[in-house]
């Protein structure tokens, strides 16, 4: 046989092989794990699992204590985990956690690798508001005003014109500090700001109302108070997030979630994590 007809016979075995191994059934592992990227993010396959009592996955980070951690049994716990856990329970459905640095959490969330994300996220950028659907808010925040309990000097946001605030110089609530001309004394974070407080080197901090509520709540005896909160007009709502493109399925937990605001336990939740009802404005 020539060169040439060898060369195309091999080119033709060859070419053989290749359409065979391409029309091959994928390996279990291979269709599991396409079977698990998919399972995700589509309105019809999530609707048909929230139909049919099936599971849901959920994108959190475990470790952003009151509401994504694990407790001293290592259960993955917090406010955001429990209210997901009651919505879930509404449904009829599983959940699945699925444990995500929150810098991945989106983009995991983008990847299908999970249907919804439950980690305190609010939507408030255009471009977010654009990819996203948010559920009915779960809890609300917004800055408050931490100070001494025996400073009565603090009636309406402008009195605190003049007053020292420990802050953050590239927090939002610094901003917000030198908006209402304050002084501001920087701090590298919060827990250095409270201390500023307690020794009266500052007369206040400006935070946002749920972390304050988790410091009073841990520290009780801290001698200090919220004596202002931001108006409903400025809170922020947070809730479980998904990809557009969900409709029917978001309807289902917004009902859902409705449900829980009206029998209590949203209520109940927010005092056991915050000692307050943190669900509505």
């Amino acid at each position: 046989m020539s060169y040439r007809g060898l060369r195309n016979l091999t080119v033709m075995a060859t070419g053989a092989i290749l359409l065979a191994a391409c029309n091959q059934t994928p390996s279990t592992d291979s269709a599991k794990e396409a079977e698990a990227t998919q399972s995700a993010g589509t309105d019809s396959d999530l609707l048909s699992r929230i139909n049919s009592g099936g599971t849901i996955n959920v994108g959190t980070e475990g470790t952003y204590p009151p509401y994504t951690y694990h407790d001293e049994q290592n259960k993955l716990t917090g406010y955001d985990v429990e209210v997901t856990r009651a919505v879930a329970d509404k449904l009829g459905v599983k959940v699945e956690f699925k444990e995500t640095q929150w810098d991945a959490m989106l983009a995991g969330l983008d990847a299908k690798r999970f249907d919804m994300v439950a980690n305190q996220v609010s939507l408030t950028t255009p471009e977010r508001q654009a990819k996203y659907d948010k559920a009915e808010a779960y809890s609300w925040s917004g800055a408050v005003v931490l100070a001494p309990k025996s400073d009565s000097r603090f009636n309406s946001w402008e009195s605190l014109k003049g007053l020292k605030s420990a802050q953050s110089l590239s927090s939002n609530y610094g901003e917000l500090a030198k908006k209402y001309e304050a002084e501001v004394v920087p701090v590298d974070g919060m827990a250095q700001a409270v201390e500023l407080v307690k020794q009266g080197r500052a007369d206040f901090t400006l935070n946002d109302n749920l972390a304050v509520l988790d410091y009073l709540k841990k520290f009780p005896d801290s001698s200090l108070e919220i004596k202002l909160k931001a108006p409903a007009e400025e809170m922020t709502g947070s809730g479980l997030v998904m990809l557009k493109g969900n409709d029917a399925a978001l309807a289902k937990i917004n009902e859902a979630m409705d449900e829980l605001h009206k029998d209590g336990t949203l209520t109940r939740l927010s005092e056991q994590f915050f000692g307050e009802d943190i669900s509505k404005k």
